[in-house]
C-alpha cells in the first residue's frame, strides 16, 4: 500500500506595501492617540497600499518570493485566502496564477477572513493527500485599507495591508515541515459580529438605497475578543493533542496577529509563557489572512523560530471561523 502523502512547507515569501501609517499619523485625523491604540491593541504602525494597488498585486509579489524560497517556478494549484478580493467576481487567485506564469493550474479563493490562511493550508493538504496536486501555493493577501470607514478609529487603528505565502509539496509525515493535524471550525450564529453590511446579495447596492448602504467593515470588538480567545485556545489544544504533544512541548506559537491582548489571553489559557508567542502586529497591524505567514517570516528572520522547533498555528476570524495546525519547522529561508 502506498503511504499517505503529507503537505510539507518548503517555501515562504512575504510582501508589505511601502506606505506606513503610524499611530501619530492617525491621531492627526481621528480622536485617538498612540497611547490609546498601543494600550488596547499593541499596534504602533501599519503598512497601507498606495491608491491603485490591489490585493492581487501584493499576492503576486508574495507568491513570487515564496516560489523563489522553494527554489521552484511551478506548482499544481494556487489558493488565495482573502476577504478583500480585487472584485466581488471573479476570484483573485486565477489572476495571481496567470501573472506568476503558472499556466492553467486550478486557482481559487478561500473566504474565511482572518482564518483564511489556515483554511487554505487545510485545502492544500487535502489536495496533496488525494493526489490532486503535488505542490500548492497558498497565499494570504489583504488590502483592508480599502474597506475601512475613514472615520472609524477602532478599525483604522487595527488593520493593515500585506501578503504572505507558502509553497507546500508532497512529502512524508515525519519530515520537517510536514503539516500535522489541522483543526477547523465555524459558527454562523455569530456572523453579524464581523461583516460588511452592504454589497452582497443580502443587501445589494441599489441607487434607491444609497443613503442607507454601509459598505465598510464593522466589528463588535468585545464579543469578538471573547470568542477569539476561547476558540483559538480550544482549537490549538486539540491540534496539539492530536499531534501527540503536550502544550508545553510547543516551542513557538504563531497566532493570528489580531490584538496583543488576545494573544496574551490565549497564552494564559493554554498555560504557556507569553514569550513563545512572537509578536509582529506592533509593526504591521492586523493583516487578516496574511498575518500568519507574515509573522512566521518575521520570527524566522528574528531568530525566534528555528529548524526543529515544534510550532503551532492558530487563527480566528469572521464567519465566525477558526482554525489551528501543527508542524515541526523546516530549514526554510523566507524571501
Amino acid at each position: 500500500m502506498t503511504a499517505a502523502r503529507t503537505a510539507v512547507v518548503c517555501g515562504l515569501g512575504t510582501h508589505l506595501p511601502s506606505g506606513v501609517v503610524t499611530n501619530e499619523d492617525l491621531a492627526k485625523e481621528l480622536d485617538t492617540s498612540d497611547e490609546w491604540i498601543r494600550s488596547r491593541t499593541g499596534i504602533g504602525q501599519r503598512h497601507i497600499a498606495e491608491d491603485g494597488t490591489a490585493t492581487s498585486d501584493l499576492a503576486v509579489e508574495a507568491g513570487r518570493r515564496a516560489l523563489k524560497s522553494a527554489s521552484t517556478d511551478t506548482v499544481d494549484a494556487v489558493i488565495v485566502a482573502t476577504s478583500t478580493p480585487d472584485h466581488i467576481c471573479p476570484a483573485t487567485a486565477p489572476v495571481v496564477a496567470a501573472r506568476l506564469g503558472l499556466g492553467t493550474v486550478p486557482a481559487f479563493d478561500v473566504a474565511a477572513m482572518c482564518t483564511g490562511f489556515v483554511y487554505g493550508l487545510a485545502v492544500a493538504a487535502g489536495f496533496i493527500a488525494a493526489g490532486t496536486a503535488r505542490s500548492v501555493l497558498v497565499v494570504g493577501a489583504e488590502t483592508y485599507s480599502t474597506i475601512l470607514d475613514p472615520e472609524d478609529r477602532s478599525t483604522r487603528a487595527i488593520f493593515g495591508d500585506g501578503a504572505g505565502a507558502v509553497v507546500v509539496r508532497a512529502g512524508e509525515p515525519d519530515e520537517p515541515g510536514a503539516l500535522g493535524p489541522v483543526i477547523l471550525g465555524s459558527d454562523g450564529t455569530g456572523s453579524e459580529l464581523i461583516r460588511i453590511p452592504s454589497g452582497g446579495s443580502r443587501d445589494p447596492f441599489r441607487a434607491a438605497h444609497a443613503e442607507r448602504a454601509d459598505p465598510y467593515f464593522r466589528m463588535s470588538g468585545a464579543r469578538v475578543f471573547r470568542n477569539a480567545v476561547e476558540r483559538m485556545a480550544e482549537a490549538s489544544l486539540e491540534a496539539v493533542t492530536r499531534a501527540g504533544w503536550a502544550p508545553e512541548d510547543v516551542d513557538v506559537f504563531v497566532s493570528h496577529q489580531a490584538n496583543v491582548r488576545i494573544m496574551n489571553a490565549v497564552a494564559d489559557q493554554m498555560r504557556l509563557p507569553r514569550s513563545r508567542f512572537p509578536v509582529h502586529l506592533d509593526r504591521v497591524g492586523n493583516t487578516a489572512a496574511a498575518s500568519i505567514p507574515l509573522a512566521l517570516a518575521d520570527a524566522v528572520t528574528a531568530g525566534g523560530l528555528r529548524p526543529g522547533h515544534r510550532t503551532a498555528l492558530a487563527a480566528f476570524g469572521g464567519g465566525l471561523t477558526w482554525g489551528a495546525a501543527t508542524l515541526t519547522w523546516p530549514d526554510v529561508t523566507p524571501v
